[in-house]
């Protein structure tokens, strides 16, 4: 009944439709079209046609899988030996049937060939090559709990490994640490900002080197060594959709002898200043269910979470997988 072929360039109106054809979710671009497609997806560097999967039936596109790798460890090429199923969609009247695990099993195919050892279902870091701004939120959270993708990958033999915490603060009520201890770190720190940070590999480069983004530090003193440091970014065309437009937050990083001295509430708070009189109103922040540190920092700012992603591996006795996630 089905058929299965790589992509082809007359694919991407056919795909776009089908992907507007999803149940809604909070975490799912709509409407997409051909051009979102063409710059998130098919103009990256690494796109393999081969990795896109289209199922057809009568040649009409009724659904797609998408297979990819992530970077080497110098993170400066592809690294095939570990790779992921990005996204698989069908249109709804296949929901129910085997069309969506014979996709997973094309993916699966495709990757296994190009020779992968571990299997991962959901995009996220390091496997975060596509779908940035379309898919997820701030970052890339694996597979949405609400996509049905979390449903047929489990059908299909995997494993859940992690979990994705998703937590988002409305800057409408924000109101800055009034403490004596805040006022002194920001006599003792300097605040900084830095337009558009350049990427620090090649990786980062294709995955967000073409967002607006701005990073925000703190200096031990002025002219004084970096201590702290966020980037956001504008969480388009994805927030477009919420009606509020959204800054996500990356890297946050504290060095380690600074550390539990409030240096993180510090630098958020005057970050989130700063993003108000730019016209944010909403700040997305992920991150592992076992951060702990993390959920008690967003939980301080007034985060709340607000959807969660998991991720998946099919288990294998030739590797012990990759680090994910942050």
């Amino acid at each position: 009944m089905f058929q299965f072929r790589p992509f082809c360039n007359s694919d991407p109106p056919q795909l776009a439709s089908i992907w507007r054809g999803q149940p809604p979710q909070r975490g799912v671009l709509q409407p997409v079209s051909v051009p979102l497609l063409e710059q998130r997806v098919f103009s990256k560097p690494y796109f393999d046609r081969h990795g896109l999967i289209v199922g057809t039936v009568n040649e009409e596109p009724v659904g797609f899988v998408h297979a990819s790798f992530g970077p080497d460890d110098q993170q400066s090429g592809l690294c095939t030996e570990v790779g992921a199923t990005q996204l698989l969609m069908v249109r709804s009247e296949y929901a129910d049937s085997e069309l969506p695990l014979a996709l997973l099993a094309q993916g699966e195919q495709y990757l296994r060939k190009k020779g992968a050892k571990v299997l991962y279902a959901g995009g996220i870091y390091p496997l975060n090559g596509f779908y940035l701004g379309l898919y997820g939120g701030s970052e890339l959270p694996g597979v949405l709990s609400s996509d049905p993708l979390d449903h047929w990958v489990r059908t299909f033999g995997y494993q859940e490994i992690d979990r994705v915490i998703i937590f988002q603060r409305n800057l409408a009520t924000f109101k800055p640490d009034p403490s004596r201890k805040q006022r002194q770190l920001r006599r003792e720190f300097v605040f900084c900002k830095k337009w558009a940070p350049p990427s620090n590999n090649w990786w980062e480069a294709c995955t967000t080197g073409g967002q607006d983004r701005i990073e925000y530090a703190l200096l031990k003193g002025r002219g004084g060594p970096q201590v702290a440091s966020v980037r956001f970014w504008d969480v388009e065309p994805l927030a477009s959709g919420w009606g509020l437009r959204t800054a996500g937050v990356s890297d946050l990083y504290v060095e380690p002898e600074y550390r539990r001295r409030g240096l993180a509430i510090s630098l958020l708070t005057q970050a989130f200043k700063q993003l108000i009189l730019q016209g944010i109103t909403l700040i997305e922040s992920q991150t592992m269910h076992f951060n702990h540190p993390a959920i008690s920092l967003y939980g301080e700012l007034g985060f709340k979470a607000v959807d969660c992603g998991y991720v998946f591996r099919k288990e294998s006795t030739t590797s012990n997988g990759t680090s994910l996630g942050s």
